[in-house]
């Protein structure tokens, strides 16, 4: 291929990545060496042949060639686009010459998919060896990429060799891979062939609808599933805002497989040798062939970078069977524990959304994880859910499909296939899915509690500030458990503040019979540079992780909170189901009903906003006199009051989504909150039971200090109705 018509292809794949909507991440490009190299990778679509070359290109700044399989040039409307991308058919009868020259004389690189075809069902492990399944036949992952390779670091030794003896046969290799005329003779003999592995992983890979799909319903009278299954698979990576992660591993250097007496025994033969027909031909070569390419597959699919598809099919698969179905808290108990396991324990590569906080997972599914696993699932026929249970059929995790449809037909089978080839990571899910209900409650309340303190000790040692930071004490989270199962209250302390602000309080409720637990919101308890860092969504979820803690260990769960802890109450309320009732402690409705005692952070912040230097925001702060010294911040980050107003701003209208039996209650000469705010704030709930207690107090923080026990009781007084 000539220099224009290469840029010009490059040209072109970068206009069509501009309307592609995939997100293409690139990891281990580090690892591509310099020298000839032959990428292997896996294959399961055919836009792969595409953008696969360019993106490779970029990298290498090389010309990329491909092996692609002969079908693609039969379809015109691919032909001419993948020839100039650099596409040879498998069936070329001038492609082993081609590969050899432009290797060993390092005009290109080259891609070779040792599938030899498109893994539409990612079904590649048989009796624990890579095996391709394909109608009912099985077949080995093609040996090319492994004997190309070989053959060209053959033939560059052989030529060093040759070179060193000065005979004529030296001049005639030269010759016949058209490199008697190069400049840099020496430069190619010094390089090294590698095979470097590739791995393509794409999230969510199942098919859908796209304007593929609904062109060819149109055009066509009535396309066929395998049409169907395909422009819709392939639409789907090219219109959707799917993930593509591209991994490259560590090379596989051929040099050292020439340390052998069969080749070294031909690498100084004075003749002309027949050593292309031999790789093919004497067992040896076969065998150190099949050698490399089980390295290689290894490394390929070592490299699956693992995603919410990939847990919940193999979990679900691997789940025992239950006459009256699966509960779905323990399904997703099971992918969490599993999340995190795999997470710490570092078993392989892992989608970047597996490294967050998984606890939405347990609460309200925020990021539809779940719902559109079970929507797919169930649109499928793999399950049907009843009564918040899955009732699974099994038979379509034994049963062959067909392999030209079975993405569309199964794409929950294929996503667990996919997992096979991780051995210890299958392993592991199927003993994990196999666990009874009560153990993996144990085990995900267990693991929860040990991040909450290990998170809080990292923090703490982060961000401790000499003379500013309290007693580990005033941080740490507060669980007073009783020994039955006892109603439970899930008590969330305030801005600045730590959970020693509830702990008067936690304990009046525990030594009255509850199980209580008081969470540290993140960013509290240890520093104010800790906090300018946290957003608030990193407080709901420091509060949903003690809320799943107080599910696993109670039976009824009622939640309350002080000043923005009761807003993130109200927050909880709003998303999840199964709470009794609420309580809001001197809720502020908006930033500005913090009134006077804020008025200066308010009034800084808004100067702020006009500068919009959110660099300069990170590091401002604001003197802070609090009414508890021993527990709050002396001062208020500037950040961490923009993620007050953010919180804020995101409570309000969730207000009339809350229906449980809800009380307010406010001091009526509170200094910190506006009780105009937290009246507005109670008539905007959607509870039809609703209480509004107010105090005649002149302070913010009543649930400690002089009087509280009035509040208290009053408050168990509520609590008492609804459990």
């Amino acid at each position: 291929m000539n220099k224009f018509v290469f840029e010009l292809s490059g040209y072109t794949m970068k206009t069509f990545s501009g309307f592609s909507k995939a997100n293409i991440k690139i990891f281990g490009k580090e690892n591509i060496p310099d020298g000839s190299i032959i990428f292997t990778a896996n294959h399961f679509t055919r836009i792969e042949t595409i953008f696969l070359p360019y993106h490779i290109h970029n990298l290498t700044h090389q010309k990329i060639f491909s092996l692609a399989t002969a079908e693609l040039f039969n379809i015109p409307v691919l032909k001419g686009f993948i020839d100039t991308l650099g596409a040879t058919s498998t069936k070329d009868p001038n492609r082993d010459e081609l590969i050899l020259k432009t290797l060993l004389s390092g005009e290109a690189h080259w891609i070779i998919f040792p599938e030899g075809m498109m893994v539409k069902n990612k079904k590649l492990v048989k009796q624990d060896q890579f095996t391709l399944t394909e109608e009912g036949s099985a077949k080995r992952p093609h040996t090319g990429a492994a004997a190309h390779a070989l053959r060209c670091e053959f033939y560059r030794e052989r030529l060093k060799r040759l070179k060193k003896m000065g005979v004529p046969e030296y001049e005639r290799l030269l010759s016949s891979f058209d490199i008697n005329n190069v400049d840099d003779i020496e430069g190619i003999l010094s390089r090294e062939t590698s095979i470097v592995p590739v791995n393509i992983t794409y999230y969510p890979a199942s098919p859908k609808e796209n304007i593929l799909s609904r062109i060819a319903s149109i055009l066509m009278k009535e396309p066929s599933k395998r049409v169907m299954d395909e422009l819709m698979t392939e639409g789907n990576m090219l219109f959707s805002n799917i993930d593509i992660t591209i991994r490259f591993g560590e090379p596989i250097k051929m040099r050292q497989y020439l340390n052998n007496p069969y080749f070294e025994s031909m690498l100084t033969v004075k003749r002309k040798i027949k050593f292309d027909e031999d790789i093919s031909s004497k067992q040896i070569s076969r065998e150190i062939c099949i050698q490399i390419m089980e390295k290689y597959m290894s490394l390929v699919y070592a490299m699956t970078c693992l995603n919410y598809d990939h847990i919940l099919s193999c979990i679900l698969k691997h789940f025992p069977y239950r006459k009256d179905g699966i509960d779905i808290y323990e399904f997703k108990c099971k992918v969490y524990d599993a999340i995190t396991s795999l997470v710490s324990g570092r078993y392989c590569y892992l989608s970047d959304d597996l490294l967050l906080n998984q606890i939405h997972l347990l609460t309200d599914d925020r990021f539809k994880r779940f719902m559109d696993f079970l929507s797919l699932a169930e649109t499928t026929g793999v399950i049907q859910i009843k009564d918040n249970k899955i009732i699974k059929d099994q038979t379509k995790f034994i049963t062959p499909f067909d392999f030209h449809t079975i993405r569309m037909e199964n794409p929950i089978l294929v996503m667990a296939n996919e997992v096979e080839p991780l051995k210890d990571v299958e392993e592991f899910l199927k003993k994990l899915a196999q666990k009874t209900k009560p153990e993996i409650m144990d085990m995900v309340k267990n693991s929860i509690i040990e991040k909450i303190n290990s998170d809080f000790l990292k923090d703490y040692q982060e961000y401790y500030r000499e003379g500013e930071s309290k007693e580990k004490s005033i941080g740490s989270p507060i669980f007073l458990k009783q020994e039955k199962e006892d109603p439970g209250i899930l008590l969330i302390h305030g801005y600045m503040a730590a959970p020693e602000e509830m702990k008067t309080f936690a304990y009046y409720l525990f030594k009255n019979g509850f199980t209580v637990y008081v969470p540290r919101l993140k960013g509290h308890g240890t520093s104010p540079e800790d906090l300018a860092g946290t957003k608030y969504e990193q407080w709901i979820e420091s509060v949903e992780e003690g809320f799943v803690v107080l599910r696993h260990s109670c039976g009824k769960i009622i939640v309350g909170g002080f000043s923005t802890g009761a807003g993130l109450a109200l927050d909880l309320c709003s998303r999840v189901d199964d709470i009794r009732a609420v309580f809001a402690v001197a809720p502020p409705m908006r930033l500005q009903d913090f009134g006077s005692y804020f008025v200066g952070a308010v009034d800084y912040w808004n100067t702020m906003i006009k500068k919009i230097h959110l660099n300069v925001i990170a590091k401002e702060f604001i003197d802070n006199t609090p009414e508890n010294p021993h527990i709050n911040y002396f001062r208020n980050p500037v950040a961490g009051i923009h993620q007050l107003e953010k919180f804020m701003d995101s409570i309000e209208p969730k207000l009339e989504t809350i229906h449980n039996p809800a009380l307010v209650v406010q001091s009526r000469k509170d200094p910190v909150v506006n009780p105009k705010g937290a009246l507005k704030l109670f008539e905007g709930l959607g509870s039809e039971t609703k209480e509004y207690y107010i105090f005649d107090y002149n302070r913010h923080g009543i649930l400690i200090g002089e009087g509280v026990l009035r509040i208290y009781k009053s408050i168990e007084n509520f609590i008492r109705q609804w459990i």
